[in-house]
């Protein structure tokens, strides 16, 4: 498959302060950019560990979209992955911490007590079971938006919620040309060039993460030895 040239077509979505548009679901802003209805982001990943990008990428669609809620979706069992990861015990603590006083964001076990493997158009679906009336977005990273076709149900998932792209430096944006041609926002971020397996990498070698996450979850993945090997709940 030949990636599509240059950057994916957005799609007409609401913005800032214009007249009354029709978002997903036919639900309508005000003159004033005001939604009608509470509009909730959901970010899901692996978050092995929650890193300073997300808490960036987060807040960056909270504040430009803008929504009442971010809600972190730490994974069950991701299907896609290959590697090994923490226990879910730990990532959900990590993400408690890395969200602690942040405005809107809220940590969602969803995908954690939920059995089987985690999918994001089940995700949706009990989300829009117990909010019916909300306005649901999907935030993702350029690596899950260029995956985006592998995903299960992606074409239903779209129909159902606003997709948020977040530009990653160094990640061109090459998804499928039927993902890039359904409506979605791009999220510009400044240059961030911070990824957990790097995290993970340092932490095995020894070396500092300073900067890379929250002290608080820095002081978490010490004190339960992730990453180096001996950790429990692997």
């Amino acid at each position: 498959m030949s990636p599509p040239h240059g950057r994916p077509k957005e799609g007409s979505l609401p913005e800032g302060d214009e007249g009354a548009r029709p978002g997903p679901g036919g639900t309508a802003r005000s003159a004033k950019g005001a939604s009608c209805v509470k509009r909730i982001g959901l970010f899901g990943g692996t978050f092995d560990p929650p890193q300073l990008a997300h808490v960036a990428l987060a807040r960056c669609a909270r504040d430009t979209l803008p929504l009442d809620e971010v809600r972190w979706i730490p994974a069950g069992s991701p299907w896609q992955k290959t590697r090994a990861i923490s226990d879910a015990r730990h990532r959900e603590a990590m993400v408690a911490l890395a969200i602690e006083g942040e405005r809107g964001f809220v940590l969602d076990r969803c995908e954690i007590e939920r059995d089987g493997p985690s999918i994001t158009l089940q995700t949706v679906h009990q989300a829009r079971q117990r909010e019916p009336d909300a306005q649901w977005f999907v935030l993702i990273g350029a690596d899950q938006y260029n995956n985006l076709h592998t995903w299960r149900g992606w074409r239903e998932l779209l129909s159902l919620v606003t997709l948020v792209v977040a530009e990653r430096p160094g990640v061109p944006l090459q998804p499928d040309p039927a993902v890039a041609s359904m409506p979605h926002r791009v999220l510009p971020l400044p240059p961030l060039p911070i990824s957990a397996t790097d995290i993970r990498a340092r932490v095995a070698r020894g070396e500092p993460i300073t900067g890379l996450v929250s002290d608080a979850v820095a002081s978490y993945i010490d004190r339960h030895h992730l990453y180096t090997g001996s950790a429990s709940g692997h």
